[in-house]
């Protein structure tokens, strides 16, 4: 129990996790994610669109549920194999975090668009069958398709499961990223018409949202080129450390 908590509360990933959440919004609000939403799921959850703005919720949020399970076996298998990757690496940890940071800040301009070619989409010839049967599958379709397209914010998330060293918080920092990407989906589910409003508003403010990731993105790589990104954790870790467990 005690490695248990030690691994959530630790400076490093009490400061990574929530950056990997907000990744995981940048990643659902993009133009590659945001625009198939409805479709998503129309598809997995069998309904067509008059009976989604019926609002079915109970429908629209199993389907939504099942879907976002799907893309999370893909991302999380992706931070299991970064972070013990990172594992063997520590030798070089200075170096490789240094390397990472410059990546991710190329992510980061390649997400405002300054670096053409980066954001394509890999889409699978053959879809399961519609419905919640098949949204399980479709989500790691969408997991493996969809990669290079949210490749930006992904790669950003799953270089800090590197940094993380462990294979265990690179999981958990995947983990945040698709609860990020994924409550955006249960949400729409559950509020389907207001969601489309929403959706609305952001389609219209798209160079905004792409320039706020993109600098998410560098902002992280500047911290970790820089060596703050180290400084940063080991902070959380002394504030962290001076907490008394409340019995």
């Amino acid at each position: 129990m005690s490695t248990v908590n030690e691994t959530v509360v630790s400076g490093s990933l009490v400061a990574a996790a929530p950056l990997a959440a907000l990744a995981g919004l940048v990643s659902f609000a993009s133009p590659c994610v945001l625009p198939l939403v409805p479709g998503y799921l129309s598809y997995v959850t069998g309904m067509s669109g008059a009976d989604l703005a019926e609002q079915r919720r109970g429908r629209l949020v199993a389907g939504a549920l099942l879907f976002i399970a799907g893309f999370s076996v893909v991302f999380v298998s992706y931070g299991v194999v970064f972070g013990g990757l990172g594992r063997w690496l520590l030798e070089y940890q200075d170096t490789i975090t240094r390397v990472l940071g410059v990546v991710t800040i190329l992510f980061g301009l390649a997400f405002m668009g300054f670096i053409p070619g980066l954001q394509r989409t890999v889409k699978s010839g053959r879809l399961p069958a519609a419905g919640l049967a098949g949204a399980p599958l479709l989500g790691v379709l969408f997991g493996l398709g969809w990669t290079p397209c949210i490749g930006p914010t992904l790669g950003a998330v799953q270089g800090l499961a590197i940094t993380e060293a462990s294979a265990g918080r690179g999981a958990l920092l995947s983990l945040a990223y698709c609860l990020g990407l994924g409550l955006p989906f249960v949400a729409t589910a559950i509020a389907y018409r207001r969601a489309l409003g929403a959706f609305g508003a952001v389609k219209r403010h798209y160079p905004l949202v792409m320039r706020i990731g993109g600098g998410m993105l560098v902002l992280i790589g500047v911290l970790l080129v820089s060596g703050l990104w180290g400084n940063l954790t080991i902070e959380l870790k002394s504030w962290i450390s001076g907490f008394e467990p409340v019995i």
